[in-house]
């Protein structure tokens, strides 16, 4: 759910008292995906909480922090050591779990949040397209595959670690700009006619509808846009591509919803975007954006490049872990600075 750099915060979090690392909270920005009532295949449904633990988390967050909804955000930073336990609390996507189950829990902890849409697959119902290539390494029948763009014959067997060829093919398969992406895609459907049947057995991975968005809307949940694609804005992508993924999903949810004043990036890492996105983002009219980087709010230099981090499925210290998140600062700065170069 997090970067490498989240791993270490986590490692090093679970170890150090909450008395030590209360002097260095500042205001985060907490993500999640989705919340189901049962996981029952955690290698297809990695994006996903269960509801006690998602339960426990909420618990948590409400005991120990101020949960603020995210128009908040100028004032805790305009004044952010008078926000230290200030937390901002986000889901990504745009599950349709979020309305069924996540939104059951927080408004019964009475806890704002924010939903970022990828409004491609809002419209569409189409699956995200990472979660299809993860479920075509993790069931495709046993056999050699080339599919286009990988640039390799692969193989699939019973015998090995499918989870361990899912994660090592999808990662090869974000690094393709989009068109090469949804090529690759399309070879995967037509070596694996059952792919996209086997994806409708996931409910959990099934996206809102617009009617679905609204009642979130009027429940008082903020409404981001994450893409209209869900795929990464790195370097590989064009210009253009850029400029549609910020415009269109903004204008998606302003025609459907109301104002949208948020963004955040498609898995959203160091290596998930390049110098243009964000440039693209801010001509499109966000007020801010948020990537999957570590650090405090305060910390950023660039309003289109805020750092968040990922909840793991399993919080067990949050209390001495989200003070400790500022740890990232001087990290998250050096990339700002790289990516205004």
């Amino acid at each position: 759910m997090s970067g490498g750099f989240g791993h270490v915060l986590r490692k090093t979090g679970s170890l150090v008292p909450a008395a030590l690392t209360r002097g260095f909270a500042r205001p985060v920005a907490l993500f999640f995906h989705g919340v189901e009532h049962r996981i029952d295949d955690s290698r297809a449904q990695s994006n996903h909480h269960d509801i006690a633990s998602f339960s426990k988390i909420v618990r948590v967050l409400k005991d120990n922090f101020d949960v603020l909804p995210l128009s908040m955000l100028d004032e805790v930073l305009s004044a952010p050591l008078r926000h230290r336990r200030s937390v901002f609390l986000m889901a990504d996507d745009g599950y349709a779990n979020n309305l069924s189950v996540a939104q059951a829990v927080l408004q019964e902890f009475n806890l704002p949040w924010t939903i970022f849409l990828s409004t491609h697959h809002v419209d569409t119902t189409e699956r995200n397209p990472a979660f299809l290539a993860r479920l075509f390494f993790l069931f495709a029948p046993s056999a050699k595959y080339d599919i286009a763009n990988l640039h390799a014959q692969i193989t699939l067997d019973d015998g090995q670690n499918r989870a361990a060829a899912a994660d090592l093919w999808v990662g090869r398969l974000k690094a393709l700009d989009a068109g090469r992406a949804q090529a690759a895609l399309d070879s995967m459907r037509a070596q694996f006619e059952g792919l996209d049947a086997l994806a409708g057995r996931y409910a959990s991975d099934a996206f809102l509808t617009w009617p679905e968005v609204a009642a979130l809307k009027a429940d008082g949940v903020e409404i981001g846009a994450h893409a209209h694609w869900h795929w990464p804005m790195h370097g590989a992508q064009t210009p253009e591509y850029l400029g549609e993924q910020a415009r269109l999903s903004r204008a998606r949810i302003e025609a459907e919803i109301g104002p949208c004043r948020y963004f955040a990036y498609p898995f959203g890492n160091t290596q998930d975007i390049g110098r243009e996105a964000w440039r693209a983002v801010r001509d499109a009219g966000y007020d801010y954006a948020f990537t999957t980087l570590s650090g405090s709010l305060d910390a950023s230099t660039n309003r289109w490049l805020m750092p968040r981090y990922g909840l793991a499925l399993h919080e067990k210290r949050l209390p001495a872990l989200v003070p400790w998140l500022s740890a990232g600062n001087s990290r998250l700065r050096a990339w700002q600075r790289q990516m205004a170069g």
